[in-house]
């Protein structure tokens, strides 16, 4: 497969997806979410072992493209619930991936980006990574992405980080568990390549089956939930709030809610 948004690469047992539109600060668009897919499905019938995902630029993830931003406004109930339906696909893709996987957090990841640097099994960042779910400020709902979290850092973190909207420094990012270390710039890659090599030293079917039996464990309880999440995701686009939401962020300018 040919793509256009990121960069797969092999080297030896370890597979690297980079996000590869830095001059969008490697925003998610709906390309990227499919050639996303794409890649996790090309490599889970490879000979990878492990995979290490990370940005190209001084971003990892900057959340939702803005032109996609735009055009959310503009489409119908249907249209929204699969767009939904096709975020929650991607997350449940990286968080059920049959490999370890490692995010090796190059810069900001924000939003939808928090959600790819979060969801895998381990998560490196550099010292002046910022982190955050800033949905509710452009009156939108993390939905999708606050199941996995809630598992991650418990519920009272959780709110805090959903309800704010408010962006974390690497540091309080690790202090509640939402980041395994964090790695100085030039030491990234390296230290993310160590981590694999210490992965490859263990039985393959045993991390095979090892994360099958995580994923199992949490796989109800995911299932209804993420079908809740989408039914808000999509549902939160037909308000006043969202709209002005995203017109107010688009023209930068102070948001005048309704709450309607």
């Amino acid at each position: 497969m040919d793509y256009k948004t990121l960069r797969l690469s092999h080297d030896a047992s370890i597979a690297t997806i980079t996000l590869s539109r830095p001059e969008k600060r490697n925003a998610i668009s709906y390309e990227l979410i499919e050639e996303l897919l794409g890649a996790l499905d090309e490599l889970a019938d490879s000979s990878a072992l492990v995979l290490i995902l990370t940005g190209e630029g001084k971003a990892f993830c900057s959340g939702m493209d803005l032109e996609n931003l735009k055009a959310l406004t503009g489409r119908s109930a249907e249209q929204n619930l699969k767009d939904s339906e096709k975020m929650a696909d991607l997350f449940r893709a990286l968080y059920d991936f049959s490999r370890p996987t490692i995010a090796a957090v190059n810069g900001a990841a924000i939003a939808g980006g928090c959600g790819l640097a979060t969801l895998c099994d381990f998560t490196l960042t550099v010292p002046e990574a910022k982190f955050g779910y800033t949905e509710v400020r452009i009156g939108f709902v993390p939905a999708i992405v606050s199941t996995f979290l809630l598992r991650q850092i418990g519920e009272k973190h959780a709110r805090d980080l959903l309800l704010t909207g408010r962006i974390i420094e690497a540091e309080e990012a690790h202090r509640i568990g939402l980041i395994n270390e964090i790695v100085s710039a030039e030491d990234l890659m390296p230290r993310a390549r160590a981590l694999a090599l210490q992965l490859l030293g263990n039985s393959p079917a045993s991390l095979s089956f090892t994360k099958r039996l995580l994923s199992d464990y949490a796989r109800g309880e995911l299932d209804a939930q993420i079908r809740s999440a989408v039914k808000e995701n999509a549902a939160i686009r037909a308000t006043s709030d969202f709209h002005e939401g995203i017109s107010s962020f688009l023209e930068k300018r102070k948001p005048r809610w309704t709450g309607e």
